[in-house]
């Protein structure tokens, strides 16, 4: 059994939804304002046979200060163990807004070296359209995992990496925030924040891969990048706090545009005052 790609389709996963190598993750996530909570929503209701996965409060680095940060290999690796995940394991993330925060979890595992990961196309929204089997209330532990992380440096950036590609014609910045945030005439969401961009990156608002819950075609995907991304560059991926990035890597994997990053941090870290990181308005 295979993956047919970085992305599939809610009619593939039903017709292998009973593969033991399948692991169905839960990966919604949602903004402090939103007033509602992933897990809560997830015991309620959630894909036959999914686990949650928790980016922002268990598989996070618990010692930085900025939210949801990469984790360690090392605890990655229990995490993932944990909830019964193995090396020889296809996985497909969902969440429940279609293509939001599922992104985030699959750029995770293939920043831990997991290439047999996709994002479910439409999320749950999508599989509940089609009337499929959900599950609800609590979950038994899975059986221990064997999973290995094997962290890949080349797909995360730091904001030192960020600083020095600004100077370089071989990378660009493109920001997945809304064009108000990034021309800073709409307010962050998180009001501890500065206002505007990083030197020389472009705007590509996530919204605009995502329709109706569901990445657009291929052909529009290439017509974004081809507009803010010159030739071979690579491309670092930023948005609020490195969720969002994580749909601008799906999509640029989806075309083939395989040289990118994530910038971890991304505005929770270059918008604060004390860095006195150089912003553009």
């Amino acid at each position: 059994m295979q993956l047919p790609s970085s992305l599939v389709s809610v009619e593939w996963l039903h017709e292998n939804i009973d593969q033991p190598q399948l692991v169905i993750l839960d990966a919604s996530w949602h903004m402090p304002a939103e007033n509602r909570n992933g897990h809560e929503e997830f015991l309620d209701k959630r894909i036959a046979g999914a686990r949650f996965f928790d980016f922002d409060g268990r598989v996070c680095d618990q010692d930085s200060s900025l939210p949801h940060m990469l984790p360690s290999a090392d605890l990655f690796t229990t995490e993932a163990r944990r909830l019964g995940i193995n090396q020889d394991s296809l996985i497909v993330v969902y969440d429940s807004f279609g293509i939001r925060s599922s992104a985030r979890v699959w750029w995770m595992f293939r920043a831990m070296g997991h290439q047999d990961v996709a994002v479910l196309d439409g999320g749950l929204p999508a599989w509940l359209e089609a009337g499929h089997a959900c599950n609800s209330g609590e979950l038994e532990l899975a059986e221990s995992g064997d999973f290995v992380a094997d962290l890949q440096p080349e797909l995360v950036k730091d904001k030192l990496q960020v600083q020095a590609s600004i100077h370089s014609s071989r990378a660009t910045v493109v920001d997945a925030r809304s064009q108000g945030r990034f021309e800073a005439t709409a307010p962050e969401p998180r009001p501890e924040l500065r206002g505007g961009h990083i030197p020389g990156s472009s705007c590509l608002p996530f919204e605009l891969l995502v329709g109706d819950g569901h990445m657009i075609a291929q052909s529009k995907l290439e017509l974004l990048f081809d507009e803010r991304v010159e030739g071979d560059q690579q491309m670092i991926f930023s948005c609020g706090s490195g969720v969002t990035a994580a749909i601008l890597a799906l999509g640029a994997e989806l075309i083939g545009r395989t040289d990118y990053a994530v910038y971890d941090g991304s505005w929770s870290e270059w918008g604060l005052p004390e860095l006195e990181l150089p912003i553009d308005p």
